[in-house]
């Protein structure tokens, strides 16, 4: 007997009475068809929007659906639905403004067995679908996703530590370097199998980024939901599935370095109060402690050896950890209203 919930986001979960949902018995084994969602919000990153459509067209893997959506900018809208080829479906995000309710609408809109997300600035190797979809031959595994590798404005800044390159939304020291699974996906350049959303709910509009505004963890808070909710459930990181994604200036300051550390504390915090901090910060435990650690060492180590960056990147370290941890100890007061969510 099949029970159904409203949960805290909107969306309906669905859940066998009496059991968690299993990953082989709730969804397809088969990955036949594949819809491509990016989610655009400033005339800004207009070139980077075509660098990013085009990409698809060099798929190895060619998508069968390719969903532009556009984030309340009315003038983006109109220009895109000019602009683009005929065969790329230009929406107009139907939700609340930000990430998460541009990405519900694409999902909406979704055809295929499974729906891949590209941001608006980045630019996919002819591999990444392919890469991507080959995963899904397993039939646990309900969602797969690929390396962001930075493409800076001029050179990567020296002090930038490379264990906090998901600062700037790409792959960052710490990841599996082989196919593995992972607690969360990077949201630059990840999949899901399309019946996800329909049986837990779509992305927490909640979380989500808001234009400029850093924000995030919805992909976090999806991933926990889905692992507590499937039993034997699989998110992979298949490092063979590349995307390049550009990085603004802006983001190459220590005061954006600093400011996004401090939204990430916030976010997490936010996915404590719905996970319970077991879930939310299981993977933030071991990347402290093995992760970050290590690079605190190899920073002292090319320090003394010359490279007076590396007592830059160990300082980074320490610092990002500290603002990180201040911004987590704030959310969890600003976000105590927030009921805990059980599995």
């Amino acid at each position: 007997m099949i029970g159904e919930s409203v949960t805290a986001f909107g969306g309906v979960l669905r859940s066998v009475e009496g059991h968690r949902l299993s990953a082989t018995e709730s969804v397809p084994s088969a990955a036949e068809s594949v819809t491509v969602v990016i989610c655009a919000y400033t005339e800004r990153r207009w070139q980077s929007l075509l660098r990013a459509v085009h990409s698809l067209r060099d798929q190895r893997r060619l998508p069968e659906q390719c969903v532009v959506v556009i984030d309340h900018n009315e003038q983006l809208l109109k220009r895109a639905r000019l602009s683009l080829p005929d065969d790329v479906e230009v929406l107009a995000s139907d939700e609340r403004q930000g990430l998460s309710g541009a990405r519900n609408t694409g999902v909406r809109a979704a055809r295929g067995d499974v729906v891949a997300f590209l941001d608006d600035d980045a630019e996919a190797d002819p591999g990444w679908l392919e890469e991507l979809l080959a995963q899904y031959d397993k039939p646990s595994v309900v969602g797969a996703g690929g390396r962001a590798l930075a493409v800076w404005p001029e050179k990567r800044p020296g002090w930038l530590p490379t264990e906090f390159d998901w600062v700037v939304g790409c792959s960052y020291t710490g990841l599996p370097e082989t196919v593995a699974p992972v607690r969360n996906l990077i949201g630059a350049a990840m999949s899901f199998r399309r019946h996800l959303f329909d049986q837990l709910g779509t992305f927490d509009t909640e979380m989500g980024r808001l234009g400029v505004l850093p924000l995030g963890c919805e992909e976090t808070e999806f991933a926990i939901r889905v692992r507590l909710n499937m039993a034997g459930a699989e998110l992979v990181h298949v490092p063979g599935a590349i995307v390049h994604h550009h990085v603004e200036l802006e983001r190459v300051q220590i005061g954006y370095f600093l400011h996004r550390c401090y939204a990430e504390g916030l976010s997490k915090a936010a996915v404590t109060r719905r996970t319970g901090a077991d879930a939310a910060l299981s993977t933030e435990r071991s990347y402290v402690v093995s992760t970050l650690s290590r690079g605190i060492l190899l920073g002292l180590r090319d320090g003394l050896g010359g490279d007076t960056d590396g007592f830059a990147r160990c300082a980074m370290i320490v610092v990002g950890l500290f603002t990180t941890t201040a911004g987590y100890l704030a959310g969890l007061g600003r976000f105590r209203s927030v009921p805990h969510r059980a599995a």
